[in-house]
């Protein structure tokens, strides 16, 4: 009897799937065109980025908690610092599948920019009354929160009044075998050299380069993991972001950092010259034909570029230094001093000749 009633009621059954997946197709279709904007709750929107995880998955929490849209996030490995993702973009160009790109530096989505990955953010509030301070020439991208490059050190084995002030210092015998750096392929390393070169040349840039090597410096995957060395006792001292040095205390490491001093205006140098401390700000970009309906596109860059977003951001783990300076003024902790301010399209020029120069004295592909 059992047997019979199932078999009767397998057509209906089979009719009634059927019409589950046609709803289900309607469904997909309307949250894909998203009728040319409108509410954005309930509908889903696809992020990239290169963010690091706890600070993706704290921002996500709370952007999908106050606007009930969804989020559907894919990251990148710390070794392959929005590099790895970069190429995904890019083989994905033809047929998109990310909506919106956060990255948290500039360089990887100039090179997207470049080569017509974005839309131009038009009609995005940014909240800042006057326009928002870091946007590209053509719109297609919008600059936020910052870290900055700094000098860490071992803080049992390197007081702070000895700690290394400038670049040129970390080819001193004294500091030999103690320095390590991120690998120059990935990452925010990769633009801060391209800074050196775009401001003083391939011919220094590389000679700084080869007395690093000369001196015995160590290469790690990431700046997180040179940071690591430091606590580890493999060295004593590395390039990194801020951001890497307040995780290191969070966790109790022996890590503490010195601010890149520039060098006086006319001032006579030999070696490297010192421009001071860089900063990366975050960026944040609309993907071309991405999948997402325009209003949880858009809804989503806001919330990045948002005093809450930038506040997120400023408390988390990573601390970043709020573009806003009245925000900026609540975390005098962060505070950069003679920031070195840069024309980042520029350095993105010069990333090639970089690179090459990196080869030529690291070695590598």
């Amino acid at each position: 009897m059992a047997e019979a009633t199932s078999s009767a009621l397998a057509p209906r059954r089979a009719g009634l799937f059927l019409l589950l997946g046609l709803m289900t197709v309607a469904l997909c279709a309307c949250s894909r065109e998203g009728g040319g904007g409108g509410d954005a709750g309930g509908a889903t929107v696809v992020l990239y980025s290169s963010a690091d995880d706890f600070v993706l998955r704290e921002m996500v929490e709370a952007f999908e908690s106050e606007t009930g849209v969804r989020v559907r996030l894919l990251g990148d490995t710390e070794a392959t610092k929005t590099t790895g993702l970069v190429q995904r973009l890019l083989s994905e160009k033809d047929s998109p599948r990310a909506d919106v790109w956060w990255s948290s530096e500039p360089f990887g989505t100039i090179r997207l920019a470049r080569e017509g990955l974005f839309e131009p953010a038009t009609g995005v509030e940014t909240g800042v009354q006057g326009g928002w301070p870091v946007v590209a020439k053509d719109g297609t991208w919008l600059g936020f929160a910052s870290r900055a490059r700094v000098i860490a050190y071992h803080t049992g084995r390197v007081g702070e009044d000895d700690a290394p002030r400038t670049l040129r210092e970390l080819t001193d015998a004294k500091w030999r075998g103690r320095v390590g750096i991120a690998r120059p392929e990935f990452g925010t390393t990769r633009g801060h050299f391209g800074a050196l070169v775009e401001a003083c040349g391939v011919e220094a840039f590389e000679a700084w380069l080869a007395a690093m090597k000369a001196n015995g410096v160590r290469l790690y995957s990431g700046n997180a993991s040179a940071v690591r060395g430091i606590a580890d006792g493999e060295i004593d001292v590395c390039l990194t972001d801020t951001d890497d040095v307040w995780v290191a205390q969070r966790n109790g490491w022996p890590v503490g950092l010195v601010y890149e001093a520039p060098d006086e205006p006319g001032a006579t140098v030999e070696g490297l010259p010192s421009f001071g401390p860089l900063l990366m700000p975050n960026t944040v970009a609309l993907v071309r034909g991405g999948p997402g309906s325009p209003a949880a596109r858009t809804t989503l860059v806001e919330f990045l570029l948002s005093e809450r977003g930038e506040r997120i951001l400023a408390e988390s783990d990573s601390g970043n230094i709020p573009l806003r300076p009245g925000l900026a003024a609540a975390y005098p902790r962060f505070e950069v001093p003679s920031p070195w301010v840069v024309d980042y399209e520029a350095v993105a020029d010069a990333d090639e000749a970089t690179m090459d120069a990196c080869r030529r004295v690291l070695g590598g592909g």
